[in-house]
Parts: C-alpha cells; structure tokens; sequence
C-alpha cells in the first residue's frame, strides 16, 4: 500500500497536520494509524465500575482519536510562554501568530468563545504581586476551556470532517516500525494483532503524544535519529476545597506559577488545573497508573485540583529520564496495590501515612474514591518530595490555605516527554522524509501547541507539493 503521507497517532499533533493540508486543497493520499478507536467508541468503564478495570490493550482515557485530549478537562493555552519549547525552534513571534491561528480553528468546530484569565487585571496585579512576594513567578495565558464533555464532540466533529475529505484512518493498528532504505525513511511497518502491513511513503510523520514517548526513544536508538536526553516531570496532583482556590479560580482559571524552591533549585510548576474538577487514572500500556485531573463545563465538584511537577533533566551517565519516572510509578503502584495513592499534606509533615478514617472525618473528600490512602513519601524520592513541600508552602502565600493540613496530595503524577529529536524550523529529522511531532517530538507540552506544531507541519508539507 502507498499512501504520499502517513501520520502515525491521532492526537492533536497528527491530526491539525492533516486538517491544515485538507484547508490548503491538497491532493495528497493521506493514512492516519491510530492504535485506539474513534472518539466516539472510546468509553471509559469507570463511569459504570466506579473504580478503574486497567482496561486491556490500552486504556480508553489516553488512547484513540485525539489521544489524551478528547478526555481530559480540554484547556487550551492562548500564550506562547505555555506549552513546551516550540518557540525557541521556531520564534516567539511566529509561535503567537500560529496558537492565534488555530484558536480560530478550534472555533469553528464548536469552542467555547468565552476566554478565561482576561478581565481582571487589578487583581491579577495582585496575585502577582503575592507570587513575587513567595520568590514565584506567575504566567499570564488567557485560557479557552473546552470541558472534559465538550471536546469530545468537538474532536468528533474534526473527525468526521478529516474522514469526509477523504483522509483515511485504520483504527486498531499499531505501528512496530519505520522502514529504511538508505537513510531514508520509506514508510511504516504496522499491525492490529492479526496482520501485519507496510505502508509505503513519500512522508512519515510520527505524532504519538506522550504515550508513545518510550516507543519513540527506542525508535531513535534503533534508528540513529538525532535526539538528546529530555526532561522528565515527577509530581503530585493536589486537591483543596473550591473555597481556597475560590479567587484564583474566578480570576485567572487556572494560576500558572514556576518556581525554584530551596535547596536543590529544580523548577517546579502547576499546570492543568480543575477549578470544580476531579482527579482521574490513567493507564499506560505497562500497567503504569498515573494520575490526572478533568474538569467539565457542566458537571461540578466541590474541590480544585492541579499538577504540581518538578522537572528532571539528566544526561551523564545515566539519560533515561523516561525509564526513572516509570521506575518511581511502579513503587508507588506497588505501595497502592495497583491504585493512585493520597496522602493529606498535614500527614507528610508530620512523617505519618494518612489512614481511610482520616480522611473520611475531612472538610475535605476525594474526588477518586477508588484512591489509597498511604504514604507517597515512601516512593517519591527525596529531592522531589522536598521541591514539592517548599513549593506548596510558597503557594500558600499567594492562596492562603494551600498548605492547610487536610490538602491532598495523589501519586504518581508523572508527565512523559520524549528525548527531543533534533530537527531544523521545518521539522525535518537527520533522516529524510520522517518527521516528530507533538508531545512525543519532546517540544510541546498539551493540546494547543501540538495542535499548531501540526498546523505548521501540515502547511510545509503542500508547500513541498506545490513546488
């Protein structure tokens, strides 16, 4: 089979390529392999179970089209100092106007047009003016929130949009490998289980989001694609009352702080917060359960929920960030049985695990009841749990009540990037015709600017067949 282009993974990143390509009147054979199902056959059992089943092969939250995106709380960041490192490749500049670009994109099949984080600006002056105070430093990025419900049939109506423009997409496979032929890439090799194809091609794009960042790295060794060692993040997902977070939440939506507590001076950050949302599990295909959080446009919680991440970057000996962080998920699974672990913040400065009682006897209740409570400090290791516990102190100075002892704190959050492939501005790797994209690419960090690095992808690509 030959197809002129083949993106593997259907995520954001995947997909805006071949959306771009179809708005630019291409004529170009499109294939997009996606090892999960449409969006709309993804289903998560929890719903029904009230407990994560580790559904098999692959988990229906993280997998399908649209990858992690169709299910999670649908946040789309309209700053370029937001999500990854895309602007150092490609200009500051050029980074706005393309997120500018394909915000309007996003519109047109059925985005929120209200914008979260404008508006306030005396009290964001504020809010600044406690992060400065704490040694924070804090983000402005207006946010467009799809909801966890919402984007789901917004990705469904992209779609059904690609399959009625004749882009093909065979659901169920996954792709073992790329085929070579005198440095060249040449296309894919795939398979559902029961055949195994290879798809010839002009054009390979690789867009596995951060689910497939372990596949890509093996890949790149495999295949001597030019990379570096990426950064890892290790954290927690922390939970409080809606009534702490009540005047962040209603100004900015989501309080975008970086610091670099003492003494180890890592950055650590927040990112995806829930105002009215509920942390979730997710599984990876090694049985790996990580922790998440979603928030819907219509369902509420009476809790906020954010990721609080320290990142890791090694190089010398060791640089398999990817493999450290999966190593500290597994302890921590092995501590859960199998679940997400949560641990009240109180406890962890008292050097105590948290019991069930306690938590029941709470202002505050979990909002994963299939949660354990335990100790997440007898897997998180020491430098981590020490950035964790100085940074949600000097949170508590710009929201009183962060640091309250009742504050929960669930384990493992853990964000996968790929080691960065080494590619020039139009994202061309050291082997011709194969391209990396998204989170996987190790360069963007959430929806929208895998959604634009696609965009840009997909414009170079009709650029090259226009010539």
């Amino acid at each position: 089979m030959f197809k002129d282009l083949v993106i593997v993974g259907a995520g954001p990143a995947g997909i805006f390529t071949a959306l771009e390509m179809i708005r630019k009147n291409t004529k170009q054979k499109i294939l997009i392999i996606e090892k999960g199902q449409p969006v709309e056959k993804r289903r998560c059992p929890k719903s029904a179970t009230k407990q994560c089943v580790n559904c098999k092969p692959y988990c229906h939250i993280t997998t399908g089209f649209s990858g992690a995106g169709a299910f999670s709380d649908g946040k789309l960041s309209l700053s370029s100092e937001v999500g990854g490192d895309l602007p150092s490749l490609i200009g500051d500049d050029y980074a706005q106007e393309m997120i500018n670009y394909t915000d309007t994109i996003y519109l047109e099949f059925g985005a929120d047009t209200k914008v979260e984080g404008v508006g306030h600006p005396e009290e964001v002056k504020d809010i600044r003016k406690r992060a400065i105070q704490a040694g924070l430093k804090l983000v402005d990025c207006p946010i467009r929130h799809l909801g966890t419900e919402k984007a789901q049939g917004l990705y469904y109506a992209i779609e059904q949009y690609l399959l009625d423009n004749g882009v093909e997409i065979m659901f169920g496979y996954e792709c073992q490998n790329i085929i070579l032929e005198d440095g060249k890439c040449k296309g894919v090799i795939i398979s559902n289980g029961k055949e195994t194809l290879e798809i010839s091609s002009n054009h390979t794009v690789v867009a596995t989001g951060r689910r497939g960042a372990d596949w890509l790295e093996k890949i790149c060794e495999e295949h001597k694609i030019a990379h570096q060692p990426g950064t890892v993040d290790i954290g927690v997902r922390v939970e409080v009352r809606n009534e702490i977070m009540e005047k962040v939440n209603s100004v900015l939506y989501e309080s975008k702080l970086i610091g670099y507590p003492k003494p180890f001076k890592n950055k650590v950050r927040t990112f995806c917060q829930n105002p009215g949302g509920f942390v979730s599990q997710e599984n990876y295909d090694n049985d790996l359960a990580v922790v998440n959080g979603h928030s819907y446009k219509e369902l509420k919680s009476n809790n906020t929920n954010l990721a609080i991440l320290c990142s890791h970057n090694f190089s010398e000996p060791f640089n398999q960030p990817i493999a450290y962080a999966q190593k500290i998920g597994e302890l921590t699974n092995m501590l859960g049985a199998g679940h997400i672990l949560v641990q009240r913040f109180g406890d962890i400065l008292d050097g105590k695990r948290t019991w069930p009682k306690e938590l029941s006897q709470s202002n505050l209740k979990p909002t994963l009841a299939d949660a354990i409570a335990g100790d997440i400090t007898s897997a998180l290791p020491y430098r981590s749990m020490i950035n964790i516990i100085n940074f949600i102190q000097a949170v508590d100075h710009v929201v009183p009540g962060f640091a309250s002892s009742e504050t929960l704190l669930y384990s493992p959050e853990l964000k996968f990037y790929s080691n960065r492939v080494k590619m020039d501005t139009d994202f061309n790797t050291n082997i011709h015709g194969l391209h990396c994209l998204g989170d996987s690419s190790g360069w963007t960090r959430g929806l929208m600017m895998a959604s634009v690095m696609g965009v840009i992808m997909g414009r170079k690509l009709v650029e090259k067949e226009n010539k």
